[in-house]
């Protein structure tokens, strides 16, 4: 016999890993609200979009980028997008001619509106799944894996 012992780590089991039940539960939620939006003409990242805007009150490609958790290149990407379909106008700045800043159009305000049940109902069909302390928790505990990803990780 000898006297060495194993030192093979176990396997990585996929559906034991935090990583894949967050994954997997983000996945769900934004599917049904993708449908729903699709329904009038949006998705995920131009209602985060719309969102920020107005309820927010954001203007600045930069701070609309931070709010919802993209890169300035998906923003610019999607603002262009919008302003092409007539959700959101883009200005130059009053002093800085460099700046941009965005608003809602008519008919932003209008997909703002229409979207807001969709959204709504989405949140409140997956919080009914959970106890209001259960869900009060979750929220507590996602948000310290939030607060607590090194930067160069939640820049997503």
């Amino acid at each position: 016999m000898s006297d060495t012992q194993d030192t093979t780590p176990p396997p990585y089991r996929l559906h034991s890993s935090l990583g894949y039940h967050l994954s997997l539960a983000a996945r769900l939620q934004e599917r049904r609200l993708e449908d729903r939006l699709r329904q009038i003409g949006l998705n995920r990242t131009t209602w985060c979009i719309l969102l920020a805007i107005a309820n927010e009150g954001l203007s600045q490609p930069s701070d609309i980028a931070v709010f919802v958790g993209i890169d300035r290149t998906a923003t610019s990407r999607a603002l262009r997008g919008m302003e092409t379909d007539g959700l959101v106008a883009r200005s130059s700045g009053e002093e800085d001619r460099r700046t941009r800043r965005i608003t809602l159009t008519e008919k932003g305000r209008r997909a703002v509106a229409q979207g807001t049940p969709h959204a709504r109902e989405n949140g409140e069909l997956m919080a009914a799944l959970l106890s209001p302390a259960e869900h009060a928790e979750l929220i507590r505990l996602l948000d310290v894996i939030i607060e607590g990803t090194p930067a160069d990780l939640s820049a997503l």
